[in-house]
């Protein structure tokens, strides 16, 4: 996704969802490679430029992952991403936390992709941070944990992206991360690719569609 110029206005969007004195969290949804951690990275960055430092926090999803020992003890090392390699359940308790806790940090995880792995305590949430962008990419999914999440959210986002683009960026980001380009082709088709026809579903449960290639809701792309 390039610089865009949509990103003002949804910056401004969400700043308006935060309650007076409290905290919001807006989720951001869509399918692998459709460039929904870049536009929830850059809307909040611009939330910290037009409010004050700190205002807002990105919070992946994906530090979520099951390490990789406990994937190959459940024998899914090798569908990771799938909606059943992530502690859905721990998930939605750190954002019930989010939103109950506001006098002391909270901390979660990231995922570092250098070492394939979780990171525990790598992102704070702090007491004055009043909006937290969330995002990933089961944020919508009609089954249990993950309804748990849309209550929690002020708003939801699902960024869509043609299919041959997001194929083109998971190919080049499997490539960089060490795969070759066999290699990272099928697996943008096989596990990608079946991750998403289940993540595209849950598209109409969002309250605004993002196009993933502008950065402008889908009405005005």
């Amino acid at each position: 996704m390039t610089s865009s110029p949509g990103l003002t206005p949804l910056a401004e969007r969400a700043l308006a969802l935060i309650p007076e004195g409290g905290r919001a969290i807006v989720g951001v949804a869509g399918s692998p490679g459709s460039g929904k951690t870049t536009l929830a990275r850059s809307v909040a960055h611009r939330v910290n430029e037009l409010a004050d430092a700190g205002t807002a926090v990105h919070l992946p999803m994906d530090g979520f992952h099951l390490a990789n020992a406990t994937l190959d003890a459940l024998g899914r090392h090798d569908r990771k991403g799938a909606i059943d390699t992530f502690d859905g359940w721990g998930f939605a308790a750190l954002l019930q936390r989010v939103l109950a806790e506001t006098a002391n940090p909270v901390y979660a995880p990231a995922f570092e992709r250098t070492v394939d792995e979780p990171v525990a305590g790598s992102i704070a949430v702090e007491p004055g941070t009043r909006l937290v962008v969330v995002e990933g990419n089961y944020l919508l999914v009609d089954a249990d944990p993950w309804t748990r999440i849309p209550p929690l959210l002020a708003e939801s986002w699902f960024v869509a992206t043609p299919e041959e683009e997001r194929m083109r960026r998971l190919v080049d980001r499997h490539t960089r991360h060490g795969r070759t380009p066999e290699a990272a082709a099928a697996w943008a088709r096989d596990v990608d690719g079946a991750n998403a026809v289940l993540i595209e579903a849950s598209r109409s449960r969002a309250d605004l569609v993002v196009d993933g290639t502008t950065g402008l809701p889908a009405g005005d792309a």
